[in-house]
């Protein structure tokens, strides 16, 4: 983790800032002499959405995707976890998905994936107050897709691999990970980061557990969103982000049922732990 986050710096520092009418030279496909060779050897971060995606494509669970596909690295410098794909164990470290005709999860790859060989920088997850994100190029030797003959913008790049969708899905889970919660140091507790994981990974777990434990008669959700986060997996999402919002931060995202709060009121006051104004 510590050679990522030298990246991270390196990038910030030194990398040329690219726009989204910036222009480039790249195409990749079987007639390029190192076709598949980047996809080896190489970290991929996953977000909540490519796990949807590849848990549609391969038709498993959320959990067998977790456990099969992935590790979740640690690291004390981590505020949260975090979800990579795992590499094969042989030579070449080869993504699971990969053999010599290209790519078995071609229309649900991740998202690391579709963007390269572009990257996208948030100089915010160092500092709230930086400047907006910006594009670079990752310009390796292996690859000999520069060499082609196909000069396209970073806007044409975006589109043309639909970017564009799982940019809309990862704001969600992006601004989340940049609450002030965590840009100031906060720390997670054991059992939340438990929740963090089920809630933004493992969705049929997540389901499972709402709608198999008393959640509905603690929380307020109406008939409508119930039925889309039993069958949605985006909608659950969502749903999930906003719970932690709500466990974590204290934010309003959700809404206690009116006789749950009544009750842990009156517990609170029964232990002196709110008083009235009149004692006060």
């Amino acid at each position: 983790m510590k050679e990522i986050e030298k990246l991270k710096k390196t990038i910030l520092e030194e990398y040329p800032r690219l726009s989204e009418n910036s222009k480039f030279c790249f195409k990749c496909h079987p007639g390029v002499s190192c076709f598949n060779d980047c996809c080896g050897d190489v970290n991929i971060f996953l977000t909540p959405y490519d796990i949807i995606r590849l848990r549609t494509n391969l038709g498993v669970t959320t959990e067998e995707v977790l456990s099969k596909y992935t590790i979740s690295p640690f690291d004390q410098n981590l505020k949260y976890p975090v979800v990579m794909l795992k590499m094969e164990d042989n030579e070449k470290k080869s993504c699971p998905f990969v053999s010599e005709k290209g790519c078995g999860v071609y229309e649900d790859r991740p998202w690391a994936c579709r963007m390269y060989p572009l990257g996208m920088a948030s100089p915010k997850e160092a500092d709230k107050d930086k400047e907006e994100e910006f594009f670079f190029l990752l310009k390796e030797d292996v690859c000999k897709g520069f060499n082609e003959n196909r000069e396209l913008t970073v806007s044409d790049w975006l589109e043309d691999q639909g970017i564009n969708k799982y940019n809309e899905m990862g704001e969600y889970f992006k601004e989340f990970t940049l609450h002030d919660f965590f840009l100031k140091g906060g720390n997670l507790a054991p059992e939340k980061i438990e929740m963090f994981f089920m809630a933004c990974y493992n969705l049929d777990t997540f389901r499972k557990f709402i709608f198999g434990s008393s959640f509905f008669k603690k929380i307020e959700v109406d008939d409508e969103t119930k039925a889309k986060i039993k069958e949605d997996d985006v909608t659950l999402m969502k749903f999930g982000l906003d719970w932690l919002r709500f466990a974590i931060f204290g934010e309003n995202t959700m809404k206690i049922n009116v006789d749950v709060a009544a009750s842990k009121e009156k517990e609170l006051r029964a232990n002196g732990k709110i008083k009235d104004p009149i004692e006060e």
